[in-house]
């Protein structure tokens, strides 16, 4: 699949992939950072943002979309950073085309299995009746009965666009989506990648605990794990210069 993107700065591509339920706009603030330093591309992944939808969903095809992706912009030594489901979107580029990577960045997502946690957030989505409301208030007052952050109610808002005037219409591929939780919480397969390894983890979040570290240890051979005080599971939104100094740190030594 042709996946969307948008780009900026020039220099050693730096590729950034979201994660569920996101898009690309969702990293515009630090991409103008990182900017200064490399060309910076910001994808939509299937199935979300402005890149087509489709049926078929696993992470074995979003690979495959992003190494085609990586094929026709004639991308080489490729530095890859992505964000929970965006992180191991990028862990299964790597043991597919370790080759063309240079360096990799996965951000807050380890390697197991997870358990269902994003019920009320599907149920927030779903609540939202857009067939008649007639502005975003509404839709956040609608999904306010099932989601209380704040956060991830502006997040999840910023997926709703007006698709022609006075009908909005999500982003993302819901029904999919849904339909494929199962698959997106699955455990990462077996295979080992030297690339050298970044995993950023929040300080808040439970998405990479103290005992996975050596299971990713064992599998990313050349791998360190930082830790971003004070922040969750949206350790680039939390926690942004920290997060930033951390990522710089790695990318340009």
């Amino acid at each position: 699949m042709k996946l969307h993107y948008r780009e900026m700065g020039e220099g050693r591509p730096l590729v950034i992939l979201h994660g569920l339920f996101g898009f690309s706009d969702n990293w515009q603030s630090h991409a103008k950072k990182l900017a200064e330093y490399f060309r910076v591309i910001l994808v939509d992944l299937r199935n979300h943002g402005h890149s087509d939808w489709s049926d078929d969903f696993s992470y074995e095809l979003m690979a495959q979309d992003v190494l085609e992706l990586f094929d026709d912009l004639s991308l080489e030594e490729v530095i890859l950073v992505g964000h929970s489901m965006g992180g191991k979107v990028a862990m299964h580029v790597a043991q597919m085309r370790e080759e063309i990577l240079e360096k990799l960045v996965v951000v807050d997502m380890g390697l197991k299995q997870y358990p269902m946690h994003h019920q009320h957030i599907i149920a927030g989505i779903r609540s939202v009746d857009l067939p008649n409301i007639k502005a975003r208030r509404e839709a956040e007052e609608q999904m306010s009965v099932h989601i209380d952050s704040e956060g991830v109610k502006q997040f999840l808002l910023k997926n709703l666009f007006w698709k022609e005037k006075g009908v909005l219409a999500w982003r993302m591929n819901i029904n999919v989506l849904e339909r494929e939780m199962p698959n997106i919480l699955s455990a990462m397969p077996e295979g080992e990648v030297v690339t050298p390894t970044l995993f950023i983890r929040g300080e808040l979040s439970n998405y990479i605990l103290d005992e996975d570290i050596e299971d990713i240890e064992n599998q990313f051979i050349d791998s360190e794990v930082k830790t971003i005080s004070n922040a969750g599971h949206w350790v680039h939104a939390e926690s942004p210069a920290e997060f930033l100094e951390t990522l710089l740190a790695f990318c340009l030594r």
